[in-house]
């Protein structure tokens, strides 16, 4: 993600005016395709639509079908080819010729705002606790008697373990591997070889989904070139606080894009750990006394991503300038200087820019490089849940 809020923002109006609409998600691809599994629309009843499953090229479609695929109220699969014309499909509907060469299985779910919905739950209570969660939902089956279409298994924020699956030695096992898509942060999918009562062998295909809160960002200086860099984080979804010691700086109409924006004075704040945990943090108060109080707070706590604005001789002026324990900080390899990619330009937006594209690098596990000197895949690789597994290993 990040569409939650907006996708969350089309619910809330839904239920508000007592609406069914149809949830659309990506749950397997094959092949290049623009969005990755657990990409999601919200089609409403007249076919307005929120959010996207693809680059524009099948959003058309989904909410053109999503109505009538969903009419029975059960749950629906449909599978889009985005190759060359493809004659084996049997509906040829399905087949755009876009020469992308990739297969997407979307789910269609119709939602009665006076119904529960795990799925609908999962993203209300990540987006509120800001903690991760992860959701299993069934996408492939061959004995719909015995596990159906859609069944699923959630660990939600809380880490209380959800089970909506009949077959309980199916949902043990789903829960434990989706412990180890929690701890990886990366969506799985995996095959379970079931036998039903009738002696008879089969498959159930599972999608082990990892749903990320919204990317936390915490700005220390309030700036003039700070405003472009908030107003763009916003653009992406991110939950955004503005901090500052100077208090005519740090006022929430100068940031109406920040969810928080605070006037602390230069001693320790002890929330600021909270804060700051596994967030994106930029020190550019421009003020040599703040960049060394701010930038010694955050070294000696957990933050994914540190960049300290300024020359490369300015920072390391300041980290000499810094007690024993903030040097020594594991969090030192979080530290970016001089912030930001080689985009080139020294306007505040480019600066912004800049900043935002070695932040999203980062968090991606990229290098930030041009992608016409990449080798591998551009977008994100499903992994196997054995590859889950290797992942949360090495975390």
């Amino acid at each position: 993600m990040n569409d939650l809020s907006s996708l969350l923002g089309a619910l809330d109006e839904a239920q508000t005016g007592q609406q069914e609409v149809v949830i659309a998600t990506v749950v397997k691809v094959e092949g290049s395709a623009y969005r990755r599994p657990g990409a999601r629309m919200i089609i409403a009843s007249m076919g307005e639509a929120t959010g996207t499953v693809s680059g524009g090229c099948l959003e058309s479609d989904v909410s053109k079908k999503a109505w009538w695929l969903t009419a029975s109220g059960k749950l629906s699969m449909r599978t889009y080819s985005t190759g060359e014309d493809d004659d084996e499909l049997e509906d040829a509907e399905l087949s755009f010729g876009l020469g992308c060469n990739g297969t997407v299985h979307i789910l269609f779910e119709r939602i009665d705002p006076l119904a529960a919905s795990l799925v609908v739950d999962v993203l209300r209570e990540v987006k509120a606790s800001g903690v991760g969660a992860a959701l299993a939902t069934v996408i492939g089956t061959q004995s719909e008697r015995h596990t159906a279409l859609g069944e699923r298994v959630a660990i939600r924020s809380s880490g209380q373990v959800q089970i909506e699956m009949r077959e309980r030695w199916l949902a043990t096992a789903v829960a434990e591997d989706l412990k180890t898509v929690l701890d990886a942060r990366r969506s799985a999918t995996r095959t379970y070889a079931t036998r039903t009562c009738e002696g008879a062998d089969g498959v159930v295909e599972v999608l082990l989904e990892y749903i990320a809160a919204p990317r936390r960002l915490v700005v220390f200086g309030a700036g003039h070139d700070a405003m472009p860099l908030v107003s763009m984080a916003r653009l992406q979804g991110w939950h955004i606080t503005v901090i500052d010691a100077r208090s005519h700086f740090a006022r929430p109409q100068r940031f109406p894009d920040a969810d928080q924006v605070l006037s602390a004075p230069l001693q320790p704040m002890p929330e600021l750990h909270g804060m700051v945990a596994d967030a994106a943090v930029v020190v550019m108060t421009h003020s040599l006394s703040q960049d060394r109080h701010w930038l010694g707070q955050v070294l000696e706590s957990t933050p994914r991503y540190i960049g300290q604005l300024g020359p490369r001789s300015r920072t390391e002026r300041l980290l000499d300038e810094l007690p024993d324990q903030a040097r020594e900080a594991a969090a030192q390899a979080s530290l970016h200087y001089p912030v930001g990619l080689d985009l080139g330009g020294d306007a505040p937006h480019s600066v912004a820019l800049s900043i935002l594209s070695e932040i999203n690098a980062v968090f991606n596990g990229r290098s930030g490089g041009m992608l016409k000197h990449r080798q591998a895949s551009i977008h994100a690789v499903d992994v196997t849940l054995e590859q889950a597994r290797e992942l949360r290993m090495i975390s």
